[in-house]
C-alpha cells in the first residue's frame, strides 16, 4: 500500500464525499473518479471517518507515510459560558454545545454519525432520517451544519449523548462529562 499527503482542505473536501461510515479514503477516491471500487484489495484500508491526512493510491510510488491529522485537542475552548447562559432550556444549551463542538472540530464531526441507541438513532445528515428512525425523535438542526440531532430525550440522556460526542471527537472522558453537565 502507498501514501500520499494531502492538504487539510482536500482531506476535508474527500472526508465530505463519505457516503457511508467507515467508508476508506480510497473507496471515496475511487468512487469520484469512476473507477471500480474493487479493483484491488486492500490491506488495511484508512478508513476516512478517522482523523488522519493519509490517504490511500494505487499508484505506485515511494512517498513516506505522514502523520495521521489531530483534531482540536482543547475542548476547554466549547464552552462559552456568557453565550451558554443565554440559550433556553436543556434543549438550546445541548443544540449550542454540539454547534460548538462541531466549529472546533469540523472536519471529524460527522464521526458523530456513529453514535447510536440500542434502537435509537441519535445524530443524523436530514431531519427526515431521524423521523424515519422515530416518528417521535423531534429533530433539531445543529445549528447551520447540515447535521440533525434528536431531541426529545430527557436532560440526562443528552448529557450522555453529548458527552459521547466529545469522546468520539477526541475529548478526554472526564472533560466531556463536564462539558456535558453544562446542558
Amino acid at each position: 500500500m502507498k501514501y500520499i499527503e494531502v492538504d487539510e482542505e482536500l482531506y476535508r473536501h474527500i472526508a465530505s464525499k463519505t457516503e457511508r461510515i467507515g467508508e476508506s479514503a480510497s473507496d471515496i477516491l475511487r468512487r469520484l473518479l469512476g473507477l471500480s471500487v474493487n479493483a484491488i484489495e486492500p490491506a488495511q484500508p484508512q478508513s476516512i471517518s478517522q482523523p488522519s491526512l493519509e490517504v490511500v493510491t494505487p499508484e505506485p510510488q515511494n512517498v513516506p507515510q505522514v502523520e495521521s491529522f489531530e483534531p482540536v485537542t482543547d475542548f476547554n475552548q466549547l464552552v462559552d459560558e456568557h453565550k451558554l447562559e443565554q440559550q433556553k432550556g436543556a434543549v438550546g444549551r445541548f443544540l449550542f454545545l454540539l454547534e460548538s463542538l462541531y466549529q472546533l472540530n469540523k472536519a471529524q464531526f460527522s464521526q458523530i454519525l456513529q453514535i447510536q441507541g440500542r434502537d435509537r438513532l441519535y445524530f443524523a445528515r436530514s431531519r427526515e432520517e431521524l423521523l424515519k428512525a422515530s416518528a417521535t425523535a423531534n429533530p433539531k438542526e445543529i445549528g447551520n451544519t447540515g447535521f440533525w440531532v434528536t431531541t426529545n430525550n430527557n436532560t440526562a440522556k443528552k448529557r450522555t449523548i453529548l458527552a459521547e460526542a466529545l469522546v468520539q471527537l477526541g475529548c478526554d472522558a472526564q472533560i466531556a462529562n463536564g462539558i456535558a453537565e453544562r446542558v
